[in-house]
Formats: C-alpha cells, sequence, structure tokens
C-alpha cells in the first residue's frame, strides 16, 4: 500500500528504500546510512506508515527543533494535523498523537523516566551520527537501551 501511495506521488522507490521498507514491515530494526538526498525521509514515512496502521505510538527525533518543526509540518502535510503532534523543550502541540516529533532529549527523557512502559512503539532517530557525539550522543543512546518495546529507523 505504501509504495501504491509512493507511486501515486510520482515516486519511483530505489533499491535501498525498498529493502529498508520491506525490513521494517517485517519488523526490524533499521539503520540507513546513505548521503544527504537519497530518499531516507521516504523510508522515515515509510516507517510512521507502519506505526499508524500497527496502532503504534511513532517518534520522530533529531538534535535540533528547527529540525524536528520543519519535520512537523512535513509529516502534518502528509497524515493530517489530527495525527502529527511536536513536544519540545519549550512547545507542545498536539501531544496525544499517533506520530510524535520531538528532540532527542525529550525522548531520552521520556525513555529514561518511563522505560519499557512508555507509549513508544517506532522510533525514527533522524541525524544518527550524533550517537558518537560526546556531548549529545546520550539522547540517541539511552532510547535504544531503555525502550526494548520500540523498532528503531
Amino acid at each position: 500500500m505504501f509504495a501504491g501511495w509512493a507511486s501515486d506521488a510520482g515516486t519511483q522507490l530505489y533499491p535501498h528504500q525498498d529493502e529498508a521498507i520491506i525490513e521494517l514491515f517485517g519488523g526490524s530494526n533499521v539503520i540507513l546510512a546513505t548521503p544527504t538526498g537519497s530518499g531516507k525521509s521516504l523510508v522515515a514515512t515509510a516507517a510512521h506508515f507502519l506505526a499508524l496502521n500497527d496502532d503504534r505510538v511513532s517518534f520522530y527525533t533529531a538534535p535540533i527543533k528547527a529540525l524536528v518543526s520543519e519535520k512537523f509540518f512535513a509529516l502534518t502535510a502528509i497524515f493530517g494535523p489530527e495525527n502529527v503532534g511536536m513536544v519540545t523543550g519549550d512547545a507542545s502541540v498536539n501531544a496525544d498523537a499517533p506520530i510524535i516529533c520531538c528532540t532527542a532529549e525529550i525522548l531520552a527523557n521520556i525513555a529514561l523516566r518511563e522505560g519499557d512502559q512508555a507509549d513508544v512503539g517506532l522510533v525514527v532517530m533522524d541525524e544518527f551520527h550524533f550517537y558518537s557525539e560526546p556531548d549529545r550522543g546520550w539522547a540517541w543512546q539511552v532510547p535504544l537501551l531503555q525502550l526494548p518495546q520500540a523498532q528503531f529507523c
């Protein structure tokens, strides 16, 4: 169904996108390390689509509020305003939506507070290379360790 939606929008999936989406739909965690402009956002959209159809709450995380805000508007255009929320350190919009855009630190704090009891079914970690950042890498590491129920992309 997702491939049909992409095709109807005039987008032909690249082989790496197709493979990553198949793995996500099969239940795998996926790390997609491809150059800028190679379609990682479309794979992330497929991940949110999957979670929404499985009645799981999905999170989009990034290190910068501006990027979180940009993705909030992009996902709202695709999934509708009733399905997308945003939570940052100083703002919250539709925080009970099934798709949440938030800074990596927000998700890390949810993971520390609630662990495997958190209502987090899938996590899209944008800018994952921050994992190795000495000052901020913890915000990517904590969810991976504390949210065993979540699928990661």
